[in-house]
């Protein structure tokens, strides 16, 4: 009994070890592939370049709005595939008038670099920059975080508003408390939330949000769990608007149309 005992803790302690070290293995799946520039400007796309604090040129997606008064919806994606893989999911906000940036992060979608907690918000705050920097001004900027792009949205928000320069609004679909009471629903049998280096711990963060929030949940989602949703929503400060979609699961929200209508409406109230 000593002997299986033994075995068994030894296994436990691979497993742990072997999850700890491959974490952004697992958090992390980049779609190294992208679009080239024409294919991207054969759809009304235009390569977009910033360049990150610690030197990293990046590539994003950027279709203007149609006028200087209208909003730009700056979209920071799930963890896997690429930003040009979200185009026509998106699409919609050029149809309301709205600017539309696909965001990109280091190593994904050809771009340099290893994704990381520190560097993903890196990326985040080169794109803000660089859209300020050409005229667009912080409150006509309205960020969409989808799933692990919630974490970077919410802390790009606060940045902003503890600088004293609010965003336009923030929405965010299936987004989580943190990255690491996520893991740990995943990996119950492990103590995964004290291993998790990079946390996106929006739950300690979405009180400086400091600008209008919508959030999209899926009831039926298995990833991030909807009661973790609600739980973001309940912390954070007014305005805020909370949207459930019963049949809804992790990655099919925008099938349901209510969804596309009210961040149509969110987008069009900016205006």
């Amino acid at each position: 009994m000593i002997w299986v005992l033994a075995c068994l803790g030894a296994a436990y302690l691979v497993v742990l070890g072997t999850i700890y070290l491959r974490q952004r293995d697992l958090l992390y799946h980049p779609q190294l592939h992208s679009p080239t520039d024409e294919e991207l400007r054969a759809v009304g796309l235009a390569p977009w370049r910033t360049t990150t604090a610690d030197g990293l040129t990046l590539r994003h997606f950027y279709m203007p709005p149609e006028s200087e008064s209208a909003p730009v919806m700056v979209v920071f994606h799930g963890n896997a595939g690429s930003a040009a893989g979200r185009a026509e999911k998106y699409f919609f906000a050029s149809e309301e008038g709205a600017g539309l940036l696909l965001a990109e992060y280091r190593a994904f979608g050809g771009n340099p670099g290893s994704p990381s907690e520190e560097g993903l918000l890196a990326d985040g705050r080169s794109v803000l920059k660089a859209l300020v920097e050409e005229g667009v001004a912080p409150e006509r900027i309205v960020l969409y975080g989808e799933s692990l792009g919630s974490g970077v949205s919410v802390a790009m928000a606060g940045e902003h508003a503890g600088e004293g320069r609010p965003l336009g609004g923030v929405i965010l679909e299936a987004p989580f408390t943190s990255v690491a009471a996520a893991a740990q629903r995943r990996f119950w049998y492990l103590p995964a939330y004290w291993l998790v280096r990079d946390r996106f711990d929006s739950l300690s963060r979405i009180d400086g949000l400091g600008a209008p929030l919508l959030i999209l949940h899926g009831e039926r989602d298995r990833t991030i769990p909807f009661d973790q949703g609600r739980a973001l929503f309940q912390a954070a400060p007014d305005p805020k608007e909370f949207l459930g979609v019963a049949e809804a699961g992790h990655v099919d929200l925008h099938d349901f149309p209510q969804v596309d209508r009210r961040v149509r409406t969110f987008l069009a109230d900016m205006r």
